[in-house]
């Protein structure tokens, strides 16, 4: 535009000086030609340069006008391109647009509209907006948006509104006043899309959030939000609840022996029977083979003792499952509010303090929260942390036990027990660390130290003249499960010195029985060494024949729950009878412990059990304190029946 306007402007300052100097050079010529013949000429001349410059002039007066229409065709294009641009965008969009005019008639809708509501633009125009409404609003809420409408031109926001199905669904929305130029408005602009999706994603996030996925009960999370409003609602009202923890009892053993798929199905089975119970409680999965259950129709001790034992009852039926009959009990802990606390971590940690009292009291009970329990928890925190302590300031100590042969009298070896010397507490006993150090995962470290300590002995007695079959020392289930025990007792023999044959290490029953294959393996590994096995608290377990027939051990050792009643109790007698033969049909040697009366000794001595070990000999005592005269049996004692 800029360029037409300056050729313009050039044409007319030439077509000026054209007309000028003809003017001017027509009265010139006169006055030098005169009248003369060249007259003639020179107005033919004249008026074809005065037809030259009125061309010219044309020509830009016509370029002027191309000009401008040409500008004009170009931005008629641009803006024609934009509306289909605009179409397009309004065709393709995923959102919903609705255009009503400025009495809220509606005018226009896109393809979207048409699939997110149902409704085809056919039966909305000329309609009004109020057609989708889903009766979840009140009129406050519309006067709300329409203000917003009024003042600031622009209203967004969560709405529900119905399809033409009759099905009300959520939707975002963004409605906007469109004014012209003069400010007067003449639409409105509606833009929403579908947000069911998004609701119901949130919904199945909230749900997985709030339950456990394998059974679909409550998790961890939900069980202490419904403790809470139960807490809560009994702040202002009489009445109470109780809680109740729940473990399987040696579910473990379900997972290693038929697999974890079969475990999660007797998890399942499981919720099923306790979701059964009855309304008014909430059951809960916390985990594992953990669950919970929260009844809040009253305190009574009585209630919850009925509620734990037709839990034991409904669980106490078989369970069949590919084949397999099973069995499966629980330990349950009960903590009642408002008289067990008041505060949710009160609460559960009582539940949680009452569960750990009925696994210790024999399984397959259950047991009530007391304030002795609270007690015993902290002591077993604070000596989890001091025992840790204790490792690194060398506060443990080693005693010794002779263990005699019952034939001769002789001290033929000496079993290490390990021993805290707590600079407050003075010698705490092994039953009160022994299961801190087996929760709190340090008895493999002290069974490591107290390995290293025994062998260091050993060698301090031999290079005293102190000549002893063997010592032996305790291994841990935790230590013996790790699978590179061998290598650390090979490492530990090179380091002190020790020949293998003076070592033995006594496995529990219970730990080979864990994972006999594993055991079996690692038993063969340490007997290659040179070390000398032997199996502790024998009959306790439920040891296979077949597997102990094939595991490379030396000796059985009699738990001393089975010596306590020799001689009198015939059962005690029956069975210690029975793990002699077996032994010596095995070729093993019975090592019997607890050994504290002569009569007991004696009983053991007839019967063919060669070792014995206990209080009536010696009990443990320091490495310098111990006494190695030998100590034989009386000769006769009482006239013990031919039939025992």
């Amino acid at each position: 535009m800029k360029a037409s306007r300056n050729a313009l402007r050039l044409a007319l300052l030439y077509a000026a000086c054209a007309t000028s100097w003809v003017l001017l050079s027509d009265h010139l010529l006169m006055e030098w030609l005169g009248q003369s013949e060249r007259l003639a000429q020179w107005k033919t001349l004249k008026s074809l340069i005065f037809v030259a410059f009125s061309s010219l002039l044309l020509y830009s007066l016509l370029r002027l006008q191309l000009n401008r229409l040409d500008n004009q065709l170009r931005i008629r294009r641009k803006q024609e391109n934009r509306l289909r641009q605009a179409a397009v965008v309004f065709d393709q969009t995923l959102e919903g647009v609705l255009i009503s005019n400025a009495k809220n008639r509606i005018v226009h809708v896109n393809p979207a509209f048409e699939r997110i509501t149902g409704y085809s633009a056919a039966e909305v125009l000329g309609q009004t907006p109020q057609m989708f409404k889903s009766g979840r609003h009140d009129r406050s809420f519309y006067e709300v948006v329409w203000d917003q409408l009024q003042n600031a031109g622009l209203w967004s926001g969560e709405i529900w509104n119905r399809r033409k199905n009759g099905e009300i669904f959520p939707q975002w929305q963004r409605i906007c006043a469109v004014r012209n130029e003069l400010g007067m408005l003449t639409h409105y602009v509606a833009i929403f899309s579908d947000v069911s999706a998004i609701k119901q994603s949130q919904q199945e996030l909230d749900y997985l959030a709030h339950h456990d996925p394998l059974t679909g009960l409550p998790n961890r999370l939900l069980f202490n939000e419904r403790v809470q409003h139960a807490l809560e609602r009994y702040k202002h009202r009489q009445g109470g609840g109780c809680v109740l923890f729940l473990d399987i009892d040696f579910f473990k053993d379900i997972n290693e022996s038929l697999g974890h798929s079969m475990g999660d199905e007797v998890i399942k089975i499981v919720a099923d029977r306790l979701n059964s119970l009855g309304k008014g409680l909430t059951v809960a999965r916390l985990g594992g083979d953990e669950f919970a259950l929260l009844c809040d129709d009253g305190n009574q001790a009585k209630r919850a003792a009925s509620l734990a034992e037709t839990v034991l009852a409904t669980l106490g039926s078989p369970i069949r499952l590919a084949g397999n009959e099973l069995f499966v009990s629980a330990s349950i802990g009960i903590s009642l509010f408002p008289d067990d606390g008041t505060q949710l971590e009160q609460i559960i940690r009582n539940a949680d303090s009452a569960l750990f009292k009925a696994k210790h009291s024999g399984r397959q009970t259950y047991a009530f929260y007391t304030q002795e329990l609270t007690l015993q928890a902290r002591q077993r925190v604070e000596l989890g942390a001091a025992l840790r302590q204790a490792l690194e300031l060398g506060e443990l100590r080693l005693h010794y036990q002779p263990i005699i042969d019952l034939a001769s009298g002789r001290v033929l070896g000496v079993e290490s027990l390990v021993r805290w010397q707590h600079p407050g507490l003075g010698l705490v006993p092994p039953n009160v660390f022994i299961p801190v150090a087996e929760e709190s995962g340090l008895i493999a470290a002290i069974d490591s130290w107290v390995l290293a300590q025994a062998c260091r002995q050993m060698r301090a007695w031999q290079q005293a003249g102190i000549h002893l079959d063997f010592i032996a020392v305790n291994v841990s289930s935790r230590l013996f499960s790790r699978g590179e025990l061998d290598q650390y007792v090979k490492d530990v023999l090179e380091e002190t010195g020790l020949q293998p044959r003076y070592l033995e290490l006594e496995v529990t029953e219970s730990a080979v029985m864990d994972n006999p294959d594993n055991a079996q393996s690692l038993l063969h590994r340490l007997c290659s060494l040179g070390v000398r096995l032997s199996i502790d608290d024998f009959g306790t377990g439920y040891s296979s024949l077949l597997r102990l027939k094939n595991l490379p051990v030396h000796k059985l050792k009699i738990d001393q729950g089975f010596v306590a009643g020799l001689p009198e109790d015939d059962d005690d007698a029956a069975i210690t009878r029975a793990v002699i033969a077996l032994a010596h049909s095995l070729g093993l040697t019975v090592v019997a412990e607890g050994i504290e009366t002569p009569e007991q000794a004696i009983f053991l001595r007839r019967h063919g059990c060669g070792l014995g070990q206990g209080y009536w000999f010696g009990r443990p005592a320091p490495a310098e304190l111990l006494d190695w005269r030998p100590r034989p049996l009386p000769k006769v004692v009482y006239n013990l029946q031919q039939s025992r």
